[in-house]
């Protein structure tokens, strides 16, 4: 199992583009990969289904811990932490 906890900085969170961003590369991998917003009641969600991850409701600012198991799991992890260091494809957002 590899787990690690990232904080989410795109402006919208880990809704619509981003959300569907996280999904898709999570699918790329055979492991089981689960996301979890971090001081939340919430339940970890399947990190490969879309309702999941929305339902988690992460906002700018929240920390995830992503957790993989199985086959190719440090693989998923790493590339699901690069995804949002990179903000998810976008440039960073300004901070005022």
């Amino acid at each position: 199992m590899v787990s690690t906890t990232i904080m989410i900085d795109h402006p919208a969170g880990l809704h619509a583009r981003p959300a569907a961003q996280f999904v898709k590369t999570a699918a790329r991998f055979p492991c089981k990969i689960s996301v979890r917003k971090i001081n939340s009641e919430k339940p970890p969600a399947n990190a490969k289904s879309p309702l999941s991850v929305l339902t988690l409701g992460v906002n700018q600012g929240d920390s995830v811990e992503i957790v993989a198991e199985g086959e190719q799991a440090q693989e998923a992890v790493d590339a699901l932490v690069e995804l949002v260091k990179s903000n998810f494809g976008e440039p960073a957002a300004a901070h005022s």
